[in-house]
């Protein structure tokens, strides 16, 4: 029997376990790491101009992991500057793991963490309600733009926020992704509600380009085993389809001719690969780094 499906992201609890669940069955956190400390220190060096104090923002920071890596980037390249950090985060969670975190890292002394538990949409509210003027030196908005009502809009105002010699780091999926394929098939079936979007780096880069906003572009081979997803019962596979389908128990909720199509996708050769008996999908990311408006 098949019941109403809801987003994944309406049940805070389930979406940070099949979250977890998907770190942990693919090459994500590594190939984040490897642009963290290959190709990223450059731009953080650009940044800053030799100024005694930089303005950071995290946007979606989650539970800080991923900030307090490219901090150590950041602090290699500017060894003598104090940070003030704004991070916005929605989830009470996920900040409280943040503080945690900070709690327990040495030596961060330099930098100032200003909480704010908002979206990124409540944020911008704030912001321009206060009529802020501060600029930022580097903004980051990883894998968070598929939570926004309007991510080209989005991108606009935060972007808005860089000082003359800011950057905007923006990663997505890419649109070569087994994602991008798998969004553009069963978009108004599984992604469209006021929660969650089908966006992909081709998605923004169009919009940059039709504003003829200057950027930079990356992509990071990614992948993930989904092997369990077609184990029918398999409550990893199960947790794994969540995540894959952003829709709460689609196992349980799907009709059954959906979740058949959506299974025979994932495994399909535009989306995945078999290696070795296990299937393998296409997880990589599209990184782009937004220079300020001219």
């Amino acid at each position: 029997m098949s019941y109403a499906m809801r987003s994944l992201v309406e049940d805070d609890n389930r979406y940070l376990k099949s979250f977890r669940l998907f770190l942990e069955c693919s090459s994500e956190h590594q190939c984040m790491q490897d642009f963290i400390h290959v190709i990223l220190p450059d731009i953080l060096a650009s940044i800053g101009e030799g100024k005694a104090n930089l303005n950071v923002m995290g946007v979606g920071s989650g539970a800080g992991e991923v900030d307090l890596e490219m901090f150590s980037e950041l602090r290699l390249k500017h060894l003598a500057v104090t940070v003030d950090n704004q991070v916005v985060e929605p989830s009470a969670q996920q900040l409280h793991l943040y503080k945690v975190l900070v709690s327990q890292k040495p030596n961060l002394d330099y930098i100032k963490f200003t909480w704010n538990k908002m979206t990124a949409t409540e944020f911008e509210k704030d912001w321009r309600e206060k009529n802020y003027t501060k600029k930022m030196d580097f903004i980051h908005m990883i894998q968070m733009l598929y939570y926004v009502k309007d991510p080209c809009a989005t991108v606009s105002f935060y972007q808005s926020l860089l000082d003359k010699k800011g950057k905007l780091l923006i990663i997505l999926v890419s649109d070569e992704s087994g994602w991008g394929k798998h969004w553009k098939t069963f978009k108004t079936q599984l992604c469209n509600t006021e929660s969650s979007h089908s966006v992909t780096t081709g998605d923004i880069k169009t919009y940059l380009d039709s504003k003829t906003v200057s950027y930079q572009s990356y992509e990071l081979p990614s992948q993930i085993d989904i092997t369990e997803c077609f184990t029918e019962g398999d409550q990893r596979g199960e947790l794994l389809l969540d995540f894959l389908t952003e829709v709460f128990n689609f196992s349980g909720t799907a009709p059954a001719g959906l979740k058949a199509r959506a299974l025979e996708l994932l495994r399909h050769p535009d989306c995945s690969k078999e290696v070795e008996g296990r299937v393998i999908f296409n997880n990589t990311l599209g990184v782009l780094v937004v220079d300020p408006l001219q």
